[in-house]
């Protein structure tokens, strides 16, 4: 008996994967990306700051060697208001105002340099040639009055002098030849103040104070 060949298609062949005990991957989170931000945000935040702070530090040293350089050049002032004093010939000059050499034989005691009544009488150095900064000086003999020292209701701050130190001569007399000597005479004092405006609205103001006889 004859066999018929059979029409049916093969079965599929199925392969059958064996797992060994392997967990299942779990897919990635992309942890990395949150964390570079924040690194990124940390480090932009800490380089402004610190440009900052590098910029007030060179204002700051700035505006100190301006301050400095402004008060040198109000010392200016104290060296022509020393000189005028130590150069006077006749000593009763001193008992009147001078406004030619900005003195003034007065001083009341509430003024203060912010004061503009303090600044009256006071004389202008030519301005600098370079900065076209200009130095204002004025002295004040610290008396109530014009006048003697010693006279009625003139008070004056004074300061005894020295006939014990080892000069020939006291500190407050005269050295010139046939000068008067002012021997157990009290020293007079007189404050010189000088001010400066500069460019930058920076305004320094320096005093020295300066004794001398009567």
């Amino acid at each position: 008996m004859a066999t018929v060949p059979s029409t049916l298609p093969p079965a599929p062949c199925r392969l059958r994967r064996h797992r060994h005990g392997r967990g299942r991957r779990r897919p990635q989170r992309g942890i990395a990306l949150p964390v570079m931000l924040i690194m990124l945000a940390v480090m932009l935040v800490s380089s402004i700051y610190l440009l900052k702070s590098s910029t007030s530090t060179t204002m700051t040293a700035a505006n100190l060697a301006y301050d400095s350089a402004l008060s040198k050049s109000a010392d200016a002032g104290l060296h022509a208001g020393f000189a005028y004093l130590r150069s006077v010939a006749n000593r009763s000059d001193l008992l009147v105002n001078q406004p030619a050499q900005g003195y003034v034989a007065t001083l009341t005691p509430t003024w203060t340099v912010s004061n503009a009544a303090f600044w009256l009488g006071a004389t202008t150095l030519p301005a600098n040639p370079v900065t076209g900064d200009q130095v204002q000086y004025v002295i004040h003999r610290m008396c109530t009055f014009a006048g003697p020292y010693n006279s009625n209701n003139n008070r004056c701050r004074t300061t005894s002098a020295r006939p014990n130190s080892q000069a020939p001569q006291p500190f407050g007399t005269s050295l010139a030849l046939g000068g008067p000597k002012f021997l157990q005479q009290p020293q007079l004092h007189y404050v010189v103040t000088a001010r400066i405006n500069g460019a930058r609205g920076a305004n320094v103001v320096t005093q020295a104070v300066v004794l001398k006889g009567p």
